[in-house]
Order: C-alpha cells, then sequence, then structure tokens
C-alpha cells in the first residue's frame, strides 16, 4: 500500500510538472510567434475595439464559414478571425465561437484542403482553445482529436520537396493545437494515449526540423502523453 501510494504521489508530480512546462511553453509560443500574427490581423481587419466582443460579429462571420458557395480559403479567413474574436473577449466570447466551432470540424476532415487552409484552420482552434478548460472540453467532445490526430498521421504521397515541407507545416500546427488542448487537461492525455499510432508518427515528427517554433511540439506531446514510458 505504501509502494503504491508512493508511486501514485511519484507519478501525480511528475504530471503536474509536464503541466507547467507545457503551459509555459504555449505561452512562450503564443506570445512570440501567433498572437503576433492575431494581432496584426486585429489592426487590418477589426475597426474598433467595442465591435471585438459584440455577438453579431460572430453572426456575420459564421454565416460566411458555413456559405458553401464561397471560395474555402474565404470561409478558412471567417473561422480564424472567430478564433482572434474568441482570444480578445474572453469566455463570453468563447462561447459564441463554440456556436461555429462544429463547421471548422467538418472542414478540417477534407484531406483536399490547401495546406495554407488547413493552417488557419488550425489557428483557429488554438486560438480558441488557449487556456480556455471550456473550450478545451467542448473542442474533445466536438472530436477534435481523432480529426487532429488523423492530420498527424496523414501520408503525403507528393515527392515534391516544396509541397512536402508545406504538408509538415501542418503537422507542426496539429501538434501545437493538440498541445494546447491538452494543457491541464487530463482526460485529452488520457484519450491520446489509447491511440498506439500515434506514438510512432511522434516520433517521426520530433526528428523534423522545428527551427523557428520555440519547442518542438511534437517531442512536448510524447512526453506529455506518456509514450516515453512504454
Amino acid at each position: 500500500m505504501s509502494k503504491a501510494h508512493t508511486y501514485y504521489v511519484q507519478f501525480s508530480t511528475q504530471i503536474y510538472q509536464y503541466f507547467v512546462g507545457l503551459y509555459q511553453r504555449l505561452q512562450k509560443f503564443w506570445n512570440v510567434t501567433v498572437r503576433r500574427l492575431f494581432v496584426k490581423k486585429k489592426e487590418e481587419d477589426i475597426p474598433s475595439v467595442e465591435s471585438i466582443f459584440h455577438k453579431e460579429k460572430f453572426v456575420v462571420l459564421g454565416r460566411v464559414l458555413k456559405n458553401q458557395s464561397l471560395a474555402i480559403e474565404k470561409r478558412a479567413q471567417a473561422a480564424y478571425r472567430i478564433g482572434l474574436l474568441a482570444f480578445t473577449g474572453g469566455p463570453t466570447a468563447g462561447k459564441y465561437a463554440t456556436e461555429h466551432i462544429k463547421e471548422v470540424a467538418s472542414l478540417l476532415q477534407n484531406h483536399q484542403l490547401a495546406p495554407k487552409v488547413k493552417i488557419l484552420l488550425l489557428q483557429s482552434i488554438a486560438c480558441w482553445c488557449y487556456l480556455n478548460p471550456t473550450s478545451q472540453r467542448k473542442a474533445k467532445n466536438f472530436k477534435f482529436i481523432p480529426i487532429l490526430v488523423r492530420i498527424v498521421e496523414y501520408r503525403v504521397d507528393s515527392v515534391i520537396k516544396t509541397e512536402i515541407n508545406k504538408h509538415l507545416l501542418v503537422k507542426f500546427w496539429a501538434c501545437y493545437v493538440l498541445s494546447v488542448m491538452t494543457c491541464n487537461n487530463v482526460s485529452c492525455v488520457k484519450e491520446l494515449r489509447d491511440l498506439g499510432s500515434l506514438k510512432y508518427h511522434l516520433q517521426i515528427l520530433a526528428a523534423e526540423n522545428w527551427s523557428g517554433w520555440p519547442e518542438n511540439f511534437a517531442e512536448v506531446l510524447y512526453f506529455l502523453i506518456g509514450f516515453h514510458r512504454n
């Protein structure tokens, strides 16, 4: 009983340390890379601070996102801005964004989307979930974990280096979004741990060149999930 208790305490401490480290890495990446992208977009496209928090903004952008007659990149841009509003508007804005996130989940399941479009959609989810436990739980309920894992495991048939690199960047963003979702979220970690094939793909991605990123998020996920203990 004493040994079991000691193991539990050690395991709990280790998990806590992983989450603290992950939180620090996510915050650094957000401040250095992601937030810069969103702030720039806000300055260009959003005319006033007051309009950020107005529900009508989400309604308008949601209509664009769901309008199948529009170009897919325009719809992805709408998703990107919904993510921005969710990030800048706090919990209430995150709740408004939730009404439109299912459409993002649906779009991400289309493997034929251009890498640029996929990245816009992934950035939207990252922004919506960032340090927001409610959004993280809803993302899990919307089945984003299997969707993101399929992106990570997707096999690229092209032999053209530029195309391979574009798809690799999509996988990097998928790893980052999974890191955001699993931050302080044990249920997400458990679900990922049950996906045995993910271990191999994270090993492959961790060996890639992550220069320009503050952390190798494939490696971060690998250790956070606990694959190194198997």
